[in-house]
C-alpha cells in the first residue's frame, strides 16, 4: 500500500502554543486518516501529520483549517508526501 502523508505546521503568537496545541488537537477531519500524530516545537510551533491510503487520492483529503490570525505569526505551512516503499 502506498501512503501519503499531510503535513500541517503553524507557529502561536508569543506564549500561546499551548492554546495552538488545544485548538490543533480539536479539530475534527471529515475522515479518519491511518494515523495522525501531533507534535510541538520549540518557538510555539505545532506540526500535525496525517496519513492516508494513497488509494484515497482521488477525492480530496481533509487537512486542518488555519487558526485565527490572531493565535498564529503566520499563515500555516503545509506539505504532501508520498511513500515510496
Amino acid at each position: 500500500m502506498t501512503v501519503v502523508a499531510l503535513m500541517w505546521e503553524a507557529r502561536a503568537v508569543p506564549d500561546r502554543g499551548a492554546e495552538l496545541l488545544e485548538w490543533a488537537r480539536a479539530q475534527e477531519l471529515a475522515r479518519e486518516p491511518l494515523r495522525r500524530e501531533i507534535l510541538r516545537a520549540g518557538q510555539d510551533r505545532v506540526l500535525v501529520i496525517t496519513w492516508w491510503d494513497a488509494a484515497d487520492m482521488a477525492a480530496d483529503l481533509p487537512e486542518l483549517p488555519e487558526p485565527a490570525d490572531d493565535l498564529i505569526t503566520r499563515p500555516v505551512h503545509r506539505w504532501r508526501f508520498e511513500s515510496l516503499g
